[in-house]
C-alpha cells in the first residue's frame, strides 16, 4: 500500500530522517464470508451471493482474533464477498475493537441504510470504505446491478451524517478510467475522507510494446491526476487521504513527479520513498480467507500457506519453510528480468509478486504490471544490445 498523502506532507514540511519504523505485525485483510449481493467483473474472491461451504465459524473467527492480537497485529480489515452479509459482522466488529485492533469495513455499500446504519455506527468503525468503480452509468456495468451506484451513494452518505470516516475504493481498469476525474470531484462534493486506488492485476505485453500500451498510458495519467489532486488538498490544508494499492510502481512514478515539480526535494523524498521499500506481500500485509486459509495478501487465493484451523496464524506467517514465504521475507528479494536490473528497485521491491507468478508460473520473475519503460528505469541499454 502506497500512501500517496504522507508524501505530500514531507514535501509540504520536510522533516530530518529517522530510523526505519517497522509494524509489530502485518495488516490483515480478512475475508468474513465470499457471500455477495453484487457479481463485479474484477472480483477476486468470485463472490456469489449463495452460501459457500467450510466458512470460518464465529468462534473460530474469534479463537484466531485471539492469536492475532498475541501477535501484535495492529489492523483489521474487515471485507468478503460482502461483509455485512455475514450474520455476526456486528458482534465480530465490536469485539476486535474491544480488543484494540485498529478496524475497518471494506464493503460495496449497498447495504448500508436506515435499517442498520446505527448499528455500524456504534461499532465505531475507524474506517468504512466503499467500492465505486465509476459514476452511475459505469459503476452499474461493472456491479451488473442497474441501481447500485445510488445504493452505495446511499451508504456513503449515511456513514458521513454519523461521523464516521469513509471513503472511496476504486479499482482502476481500461474501462473506468475515463470515471476518476468524476469521482474525484464526488470525494470533494461529498466531503469524503479516503481515496484508494487499487491497480488491477493486470499482465500487460512485455518489454517490446510497454511504451505504446494504452493502459500504461491511461495509468500513468491517473497517477498525475492523484498526485496533482493530493498535493493541492495539501496545500489548502485538507486533511484528505489518498493511497494506492497493488502496483508499487507508483513509489518510483512519484519520485519522478517530484523531480518535475520539486527538484531540490529529489534526494530526501527518494531516501522516504526507499525507507517505504515498496511491496510487503508476506511481510506487512497478510490475507485470511472465509475458510481460514493464510495468503501473502488477497491476491494470492490461489496459493495457500496454512489455515488457521490446523495451525495458529502467528505459525504460518513465521514459517519459512514455505519457499514462497522464504522469498518474500528476505531482503533484498531475488528478483529477476527487468525488475531486477531497475535502478529504483530499492523503491518498489520488485512490485507485485502474483503477478509475475501468475503469468510466468515463477514468482520471482519481472512483474509485467510496471508501467515505466526501460530507459526510465535504466535498462534500455541492455534491452537494445539483448535485441
Amino acid at each position: 500500500m502506497f500512501r500517496i498523502s504522507q508524501f505530500m506532507q514531507e514535501i509540504a514540511r520536510p522533516a530530518p530522517l529517522g530510523a526505519k519504523r517497522t509494524p509489530p505485525g502485518p495488516v490483515v485483510i480478512w475475508n468474513l464470508i465470499r457471500r455477495c449481493n453484487l457479481t463485479c467483473k474484477h472480483c477476486y474472491s468470485i463472490s456469489a451471493d449463495k452460501d459457500f461451504a467450510g466458512e470460518l465459524t464465529t468462534e473460530e473467527i474469534f479463537a484466531a482474533m485471539d492469536d492475532l492480537k498475541r501477535f501484535r497485529v495492529p489492523v483489521l480489515i474487515l471485507s468478503g464477498g460482502e461483509p455485512l452479509l455475514h450474520p455476526d459482522i456486528f458482534e465480530i466488529s465490536r469485539r476486535a475493537k474491544e480488543m484494540g485492533f485498529y478496524v475497518g469495513l471494506s464493503s460495496n455499500g449497498t447495504l448500508i441504510g436506515e435499517n442498520n446504519i446505527e448499528r455500524i455506527a456504534a461499532v465505531g468503525y475507524d474506517y468504512v470504505g466503499v467500492s465505486l468503480d465509476g459514476i452511475r452509468e459505469t459503476h452499474d456495468e461493472f456491479r451488473r446491478m442497474a441501481g447500485a451506484f445510488d445504493k452505495s451513494m446511499r451508504g456513503i452518505r449515511l456513514c458521513k451524517e454519523r461521523g464516521i470516516k469513509v471513503g472511496i475504493r476504486f479499482t482502476l481498469t481500461r474501462d473506468n478510467a475515463h470515471d476518476l476525474p468524476g469521482l474525484l470531484r464526488l470525494m470533494e462534493d461529498e466531503g469524503l475522507d479516503k481515496f484508494y486506488l487499487s491497480h488491477l492485476n493486470y499482465a500487460g505485453r512485455g518489454n517490446k510494446n510497454r511504451k505504446d500500451d494504452v493502459f500504461h498510458h491511461a495509468t500513468r495519467q491517473a497517477m498525475d491526476m492523484l498526485f496533482d489532486t493530493c498535493w493541492r488538498y495539501q496545500q489548502e490544508g485538507k486533511p484528505k487521504e489518498f493511497v494506492t494499492g497493488n502496483n508499487d510502481a507508483d513509489g518510483v512514478y512519484l519520485l519522478f513527479w517530484v523531480r518535475r515539480n520539486f527538484p531540490h526535494l529529489e534526494d530526501h523524498i527518494r531516501t522516504r520513498l526507499e525507507q517505504w521499500g515498496g511491496n510487503s506481500s508476506g511481510v506487512n500485509v497478510a490475507n485470511i480467507d472465509n475458510l481460514g486459509n493464510v495468503h501473502p495478501d488477497t491476491m494470492w487465493w490461489n496459493y495457500t500457506l496454512g489455515n488457521v484451523r490446523e495451525r495458529p496464524f502467528s505459525e504460518i506467517w513465521q514459517d519459512t519453510s514455505d519457499p514462497v514465504m522464504k522469498g518474500l521475507k528476505a531482503h533484498p528479494r531475488k528478483v529477476g528480468g527487468r525488475c531486477g536490473e531497475c535502478r529504483y528497485f530499492n523503491i518498489c521491491g520488485g512490485n507485485t509478486r502474483v503477478r509475475a507468478w501468475q503469468v510466468s508460473g515463477d514468482p520471482w520473475a519481472e512483474d509485467p504490471a510496471c508501467y515505466l519503460d526501460d530507459e526510465e528505469i535504466g535498462i534500455a541499454d541492455s534491452i537494445m544490445t539483448e535485441g
